[in-house]
């Protein structure tokens, strides 16, 4: 799998969070989430047409 080096910080994270950050970053085969402060560790993987349904399962009221 190539290695996404686009790697950007998530406009849900900041301040309010705890400066609790990810990064995403977009390849043409996959989408991938890893945790700013262990960008060596490794990271979650998607294929792009499951990326926002993970999104939306992370809102507080996906599970209602």
């Amino acid at each position: 799998m190539r290695r996404a080096d686009n790697w950007r910080k998530s406009s849900y994270s900041g301040p309010d969070d705890g400066n609790n950050c990810v990064e995403i970053a977009n390849a043409p085969t996959h989408v991938a989430v890893r945790d700013t402060k262990a960008p060596a560790r490794a990271t979650l993987t998607f294929p792009p047409e499951a990326f926002a349904p993970f999104l939306e399962a992370l809102k507080p009221d996906a599970h209602r």
